[in-house]
């Protein structure tokens, strides 16, 4: 039996806007499974993790999955929900419009040790509340260009799935984001929504900058990870991923990722 999912609003982020007396603002959230944060947008960048769960976030382009090692870069203005498939401790920080990075799409991060320490130092008291660090201000503005530095530094993580935008292509995709354990071939795809394979690797290349093969890798990765954070077997989630063999599976996880699929696997909080 399939839990329902809870939608909640877009947790306050008016509460923590920053500003140039406090370029850095941080909230921390506790959220449980099947919670979904309603799609909102706000006119600086964010920056997300979670110290505990893997979470997804998605915006009209595409979904974005988000582990515990990694971060994911949000610029000004871009509509976004979040969806949780276990427990989380959710941090986000607010960044200023003025400071960089000033990328124009979601980025995911490796999280290095540096940036863990700089995001979890910040202050997460709500305005309205006087903070829990008296110096709360002044310690965002010295944090603030060392953390920009560091965003800068990380490595960027394609663990995200883009959606297309000519339409028989997207309804190429829908379906197999609805039906990941599928094995058709792209012939058999392509001749399904109209198209000749060669066609259809073609508007992969040129709509998305990648190869069916690619795109159909993150689609895997963006299914499996909630699977492994419930604690599913990998062999049940290599099988629902469309894969006929454990090896198989884990070997394209640990290439895509850094980590065997058990790294990923987490024991629910009660």
């Amino acid at each position: 039996m399939t839990s329902a999912v809870h939608s909640v609003g877009p947790l306050t982020p008016h509460l923590y806007a920053p500003d140039a007396m406090r370029p850095l603002r941080a909230k921390e959230h506790f959220l449980q499974a099947d919670t979904q944060v309603e799609l909102h947008q706000h006119p600086w960048p964010q920056l997300t993790f979670s110290t505990r769960g893997v979470i997804r976030l998605s915006t009209t382009d595409g979904s974005y999955i988000v582990p515990p090692s990694r971060a994911v870069w949000v610029p000004a203005d871009v509509p976004h929900s979040i969806s949780l498939m276990e427990y989380a401790e959710l941090r986000t920080v607010y960044l200023h419009p003025w400071l960089g990075p000033h990328w124009e799409r979601c980025e995911v991060l490796e999280i290095s040790p540096l940036l863990r320490a700089l995001m979890l130092a910040l202050d997460t008291t709500p305005d309205g509340l006087p903070p829990a660090d008296p110096h709360a201000a002044q310690r965002e503005r010295w944090i603030a260009p060392l953390l920009v530095d560091e965003l800068e530094r990380a490595t960027q993580i394609r663990i995200d799935v883009p959606l297309p935008a000519d339409k028989r292509l997207r309804q190429l995709c829908e379906t197999l984001l609805r039906n990941p354990a599928g094995r058709a071939t792209l012939a058999e795809r392509a001749a399904a929504i109209g198209a000749s394979e060669r066609t259809v690797a073609r508007l992969f290349r040129d709509q998305m900058g990648m190869s069916w093969q690619q795109w159909r890798q993150q689609a895997v990765l963006a299914h499996a990870l909630p699977l492994l954070a419930r604690g599913m077997a990998v062999s049940q989630v290599a099988a629902a991923s469309g894969y006929a063999t454990d090896s198989a599976f884990c070997a394209m996880f640990k290439q895509a990722t850094g980590k065997s699929p058990t790294a990923f696997q987490h024991r629910k909080k009660p």
